[in-house]
């Protein structure tokens, strides 16, 4: 089930760092051999749950487990998923040591709400880097804002990701009803497929800059495409989740003619309440002291800072985390 990958990334490492020292499904509350007051990283297996293999979670999360596995005595492992409400999901469930998510799944998930039927117990090891929504279509669709949405055919990200619980966030805060779109479910590669050959009017995605897909897209299509603005809808979208905050995406990031104003949520690396303090402890240090590594592997490492680590909204810091970044001020 688990793939390795061969990219570096910052935030996968931090990922990858505490899962291995977790100790993985196979030993969910395993000593990492280190002491719990310390911040080693002591020995074991790391499990990290990513994302779609064009996204910036599978990108970081390989070169996490990567980093992991070159610089300490951590086995680590990363492997493909659906992403954020998946994610939550399976490292509850013990199948992954730490995984990927969107602050608003994230903050749904501790609250029992949105996908999650009763809450999780979940911790952060800190907010990393924010996600921009990137709405793009075809500039032969007709569609300038999200309510143009009706009767289209719309990619609406993987089943269980964090993309589509804001794209259908989205459609219903436009005043539409689910079914008044035609949504496709599909991963970011089939999407920038059916963007392509025409099948797909538009795509909803919710990742960090650059995305290399989306870049593909609009390398590949050009002016036949175009993002469209949908800030418009903001403050309906904070009535339903805090989390969301205004933002841009700038215009050399895909070769732009101008800015794009859009809707940016925040990542954070969510794993169980159970793991080792020491190991949490170590994970988070090791973002903050590798930071400038992180930021050569990719660009949206350049948002790691202790400051904002600790704005994890309602979803709280583990005990090491929060022990990490106190020492780090």
């Amino acid at each position: 089930m688990m793939r390795r990958t061969t990219t570096l990334t910052g935030l996968t490492m931090a990922a990858a760092l505490a899962l291995s020292a977790c100790g993985g499904q196979q030993d969910r509350s395993g000593d990492s051999g280190a002491d719990a007051e310390s911040c080693e990283t002591g020995q074991g297996r790391l499990n990290i749950a990513t994302g779609n293999s064009t996204g910036v979670y599978y990108v970081i999360g390989g070169g996490l487990a990567k980093l992991v596995n070159d610089k300490t005595d951590l086995q680590a492992s990363s492997a493909e998923t659906g992403a954020s409400v998946q994610n939550i999901q399976q490292v509850v469930a013990g199948d992954y040591d730490a995984g990927f998510s969107l602050a608003d799944t994230a903050a749904d998930a501790v609250n029992g709400t949105g996908s999650f039927s009763e809450k999780q117990d979940i911790r952060t090891l800190g907010r990393v880097y924010d996600n921009y929504t990137q709405v793009v279509v075809r500039k032969g669709a007709d569609i300038d804002s999200v309510e143009d949405f009706k009767g289209k055919t719309i990619s609406t990200g993987s089943p269980k990701s964090g993309t589509e619980v804001i794209a259908n966030r989205l459609i219903e805060t436009a005043g539409l009803d689910l079914k008044d779109v035609k949504r496709q479910r599909l991963d970011l590669t089939k999407t920038v497929d059916g963007m392509k050959d025409g099948s797909i009017d538009g795509l909803v995605w919710s990742g960090g800059l650059p995305t290399p897909a989306i870049t593909d897209l609009l390398t590949s299509m050009g002016d036949d495409v175009e993002f469209i603005d949908i800030t418009g809808q903001l403050k309906d979208m904070q009535e339903v989740n805090e989390v969301y905050e205004e933002a841009s995406i700038p215009a050399d990031t895909y070769d732009l003619s101008e800015d794009v104003p859009t809707i940016s949520v925040p990542n954070v690396i969510v794993v169980r309440e159970d793991m080792e303090d020491n190991v949490a402890c170590a994970l988070t240090t090791l973002m903050i002291d590798e930071k400038d590594a992180l930021v050569q592997v990719h660009p949206a490492a350049e948002e790691i800072d202790a400051e904002t680590m600790t704005e994890t909204g309602p979803v709280p810091l583990h005990d090491g985390s929060e022990r990490a970044l106190e020492e780090a001020k």
